[in-house]
C-alpha cells in the first residue's frame, strides 16, 4: 500500500506511510484551525482527519456570528490510500507550504455554506507536551499536538451572509495533531468501562509581539494529566518566520486557573489564569468571554456527525442552531470555544478559551456529569 510520500526518505518503520506504527483502532491524524474577528463579531472553525484503521475521513467547517445562528458543514467518506488527497466531495484542503500557508475550498453544496481561505502563519510550528491519558488498563489518548498563530485571507458565503475575511483583521490558531484518541462508536468497544471525568481548558493567545498558550487536562479532583504554558515570538510576516523549530520559546514551569462559570451551567464566563516562569515570577491574565462557538459543530460529541463513525462511502450534511438557545445541560453541547480579550494588567490581547468538563470535578463542585452548580 504504496503513496506519494513513500518516496521521501521520511519512514519512521519497516512499513509504507499509509500504514500507522500501531494497530490501535482509535489511531489518528488530524487538521485544524480557528479564524476569529479583532473585534469579536465573527468566527469559525474547520477540521479534517484521517482514521487509517477505520477506513474513515471526515471534515467539517462551522461558522458564526456574534448575536447569530451557527452553520455547520460535515463530510465523511472513505478514507483514500493516498495521504495526500485530502478532498472530501466539495471540501478541499491543500497544503500550499508546509508549516506557512495552508488553503481550504468548500464548494457550493446543500448546505448552503461555502469558502475559499488561505492561512498564513506567523509563528514557527510549537509542538506541545505529549498527551497521554488512560481510563484503567486502556489508553484513551496518546497524541503529539503542534500549534502555530497566524492569519486568514478570504471569502465565506453561508445562508446569513457573506464574511469578507481580511488578514488585518483577523486571527488564526493551526492545532495538527495525530496518534490515539477514543473516536465515536470505536471507542465503546469490548467490555463496558465505567465512565470517566474530564477537565481540559486551552487557550492560545494573541499578543502585540508574542503569543502565549496554556493548556491543562485533569482528573476529578484535579490532579494533572498534562499541564503545559509557554511564550512564543510572534512576527510580523509570513516571511519573517524562521524555518525549523520555534525559537525563543519559554516554557512555564506552572499554569493555574481560577473559572467563573454562568449559573447552573458549565460555560466559562469569566477567568484568571495563572502563568509561572521558571525564575518564580507569576503572570495573571484574565479572560473576557466575547462570543461563544460550540464545538458540536466541527463533529465533537456530535450525536450524528461524530469523529470517525462511518456514514457512508460519500456524504454530507448541515445543522443550523442558535448558540444562546442551546440547553448547557445537554451533554452535546458542553464543548465550546470562546473568543476572549485578556489583560495582564499591562497588555492587552486576545485569543480563544476553550473548555470541557465532563463528569465530577470537585474544585468548582461539579459532582454530577453534565449540570452546573448553582451560584
Amino acid at each position: 500500500m504504496l503513496n506519494k510520500f513513500d518516496d521521501y526518505p521520511i519512514h519512521q518503520t519497516a512499513e509504507p506511510l499509509a500504514m500507522p506504527a500501531t494497530s490501535d483502532v482509535n489511531f489518528y491524524d488530524r487538521t485544524w484551525f480557528n479564524g476569529y474577528a479583532k473585534d469579536g463579531s465573527w468566527y469559525f472553525g474547520l477540521g479534517l482527519a484521517v482514521y487509517p484503521h477505520l477506513g474513515i475521513l471526515d471534515c467539517a467547517f462551522s461558522v458564526v456570528e456574534k448575536g447569530g445562528r451557527q452553520h455547520c458543514f460535515f463530510g465523511s467518506c472513505r478514507a483514500p490510500s493516498e495521504r495526500s488527497d485530502t478532498r472530501c466531495g466539495p471540501f478541499r484542503f491543500e497544503v500550499v507550504e508546509p508549516m506557512r500557508i495552508n488553503r481550504l475550498v468548500l464548494d457550493d453544496n446543500k448546505t448552503g455554506i461555502s469558502c475559499d481561505l488561505t492561512f498564513s502563519t506567523l509563528t514557527a510550528g510549537i509542538e506541545e507536551a505529549r498527551q497521554t491519558i488512560w481510563n484503567g488498563t486502556r489508553r484513551v489518548m496518546d497524541a503529539t499536538r503542534f500549534d502555530q498563530f497566524g492569519h486568514w485571507e478570504g471569502e465565506i458565503r453561508y445562508p446569513d451572509g457573506d464574511i469578507q475575511v481580511k488578514s488585518e483583521l483577523c486571527h488564526g490558531t493551526k492545532d495538527r495533531s495525530w496518534g490515539v484518541r477514543n473516536f465515536g462508536k470505536s471507542a465503546h468497544a469490548g467490555a463496558p468501562q465505567p465512565p470517566s471525568s474530564l477537565f481540559f481548558i486551552w487557550a492560545p493567545l494573541f499578543w502585540e509581539d508574542h503569543i502565549s498558550h496554556a493548556l491543562s487536562f485533569e482528573g476529578p479532583n484535579g490532579e494533572a494529566l498534562a499541564r503545559e504554558a509557554l511564550t512564543a515570538p510572534l512576527y510580523q510576516s509570513t516571511a519573517e518566520v524562521p524555518e525549523g523549530d520555534a525559537q525563543g520559546i519559554e516554557r512555564m514551569a506552572a499554569v493555574a486557573h481560577r473559572l467563573q462559570y454562568q449559573a447552573n451551567t458549565r460555560r466559562i464566563s469569566s477567568a484568571e489564569v495563572d502563568l509561572t516562569d521558571l525564575k518564580g515570577n507569576i503572570r495573571t491574565i484574565a479572560f473576557e468571554p466575547i462570543l461563544r462557538f460550540h464545538m458540536k459543530g466541527l463533529g465533537y460529541f456530535h450525536p450524528t456527525w461524530c469523529q470517525g463513525v462511518w456514514q457512508g462511502e460519500m456524504e454530507i450534511g448541515g445543522e443550523v442552531f442558535d448558540p444562546l438557545a442551546l440547553d448547557l445541560t445537554d451533554a452535546h453541547n458542553l464543548h465550546m470555544q470562546q473568543v476572549v480579550r485578556v489583560s495582564d494588567g499591562t497588555r492587552q490581547g486576545m485569543g480563544v478559551l476553550e473548555h470541557l468538563c465532563v463528569g465530577p470535578y470537585e474544585p468548582y463542585g461539579f459532582t454530577d456529569f453534565f449540570s452546573g452548580v448553582s451560584l
